[in-house]
């Protein structure tokens, strides 16, 4: 049984290697670090070979480590939510990640609750349309004349934690920085229409613990402010307690104020654009460029430098 309030921390993993390598402040791997050390099995989402987001399971440590970092795109479960219930019934312990609708979803799935059994739930923005994802994918390796070989929604490495850009590698040894996507993603007309009357954009999750960026840390625990990433975590009952508590020793923590820590998907959901009808028809009638003109910001960038140089030489 949830609370009716979560308990509300900042995390930050002790080893800066592992908080490098996930998209906030590690509290996923920490979590299913000591999930893995008891035996147990993992259930999140990576970014297949085809660059679709797949839920997939892991016993070990590196395939874990491809469910870190963001998706901005729905995860395909497929036969997920019965093989949770397979180890389960072998007296497994599970950790599941997803989005609180997944959560939701295999709850219901399952029908009854299990002592062994860990939801963590990840805050979400709202959900892209794949079919859009796709075609900005083979739009880049139009514009690059080579395949993608690999993708990070986020490139926290390069442009800091708070920064949003997209880095995509190609098979020519080319990358390519860009905010095409993530501009197109913010736009909030290609999301699912479902998104838009989401039940879970408020503090109350489904998950035993519900993980996030914390947006607002400059306020809620500025100590913790550096822009190497940090974790926004509620922890919504008990047992999310009694698991949190068993991973203390690998990160630093402080509990903070709910009120210094909301966020637009704790309030509302985002609404649905006026003209989201006028973009999907420009989508299935424009070539990807003229689209990503449009609606992701391309070429503003070139304009503006061009504006610039004219002005310098006059």
């Amino acid at each position: 049984m949830n609370w009716k309030q979560p308990k509300v921390y900042a995390v930050k993993h002790k080893s800066e290697e592992i908080r490098a390598a996930s998209r906030s402040g590690g509290i996923f791997t920490a979590l299913s670090d000591q999930v893995l050390a008891d035996g147990g099995v993992i259930y999140g989402c990576i970014l297949s070979d085809d660059f679709d987001a797949v839920h997939v399971r892991a016993e070990d440590c590196d395939t874990r480590n491809k469910m870190r970092g963001s998706k901005y795109i729905q995860s395909r479960l497929g036969n997920t939510f019965r093989n949770v219930k397979k180890d389960l019934d072998a007296g497994r312990s599970v950790l599941f990640s997803g989005t609180s609708c997944q959560v939701a979803g295999l709850k219901q799935f399952l029908g009854r609750d299990y002592e062994k059994l860990l939801c963590v739930d990840i805050v979400c923005h709202g959900v892209p349309s794949p079919k859009v994802w796709k075609a900005y994918l083979s739009w880049q390796e139009q514009k690059n004349n080579s395949a993608i070989r690999s993708v990070d929604f986020r490139n926290k490495g390069r442009y800091g934690w708070r920064d949003h850009v997209e880095t995509l590698n190609f098979q020519n040894s080319k990358s390519t920085n860009s905010k095409v996507f993530r501009t197109i993603f913010y736009g909030h007309a290609v999301l699912r229409p479902s998104c838009y009357e989401c039940p879970y954009k408020s503090v109350m999750h489904p998950g035993d613990i519900t993980i996030a960026d914390y947006w607002g840390i400059e306020k809620a625990a500025p100590e913790y402010d550096d822009n190497k990433g940090v974790s926004l975590v509620l922890i919504n009952n008990e047992y999310g307690e009694n698991k949190f508590n068993e991973i203390k020793n690998a990160i630093e923590w402080k509990q903070t104020k709910l009120e210094d820590s909301m966020q637009q998907p704790f309030i509302a959901p985002f609404p649905k654009p006026n003209n989201r009808e006028q973009v999907w028809k420009d989508f299935f009638c424009d070539d990807f460029q003229k689209f990503a003109i449009k609606y992701g910001g391309y070429g503003i960038g070139n304009k503006i430098k061009r504006k610039i140089r004219s002005i310098l030489k006059k």
